[in-house]
């Protein structure tokens, strides 16, 4: 195994070398318009501190699970949707120096738009990717 890459799977460099933070949110229907200026903020303090590309997806089509789901494991709200968020980043090690700048840069942001959605619920984590086509 290479890089985290099954033996015999041709490996794509670019993929091996970046890292992605993703999360997912409950964030009320009504703040739609005022959620989407924030993430146009937050997708620059993001490309700012080194990512490659960072992207924030609406939930408008997510069934709901009968043991899981997505708003199940952020335990949204008949009036919430959820949202998906990735940035990209070069590598993890890149990711790992700009993190506490990043996250300063972040809670400045967020400060002032903290009641947009409840950053409790939120869930997310650092991936390593295995495969892009």
């Amino acid at each position: 195994m290479l890089s985290g890459v099954p033996a015999g799977r041709p490996a794509n460099r670019a993929v091996l070398m970046s890292y992605i933070d993703a999360f997912l949110a409950p964030v009320p229907v009504v703040n739609r318009d005022a959620y989407a200026d924030l993430v146009s903020d937050v997708a620059e303090i993001f490309r700012k501190h080194g990512a490659v590309s960072y992207v924030e997806c609406w939930g408008d089509e997510i069934p709901p699970g009968k043991w899981t789901s997505m708003t199940m494991a952020v335990q949204a709200k008949d009036d919430e949707t959820v949202v998906i968020g990735w940035a990209v980043w070069p590598s993890k090690d890149k990711r790992d120096a700009a993190y506490p700048a990043l996250m300063k840069d972040l809670h400045t942001t967020l400060a002032d738009r903290s009641a947009l959605f409840d950053g409790k619920r939120m869930i997310f984590g650092g991936f390593t990717p295995l495969l892009k086509q």
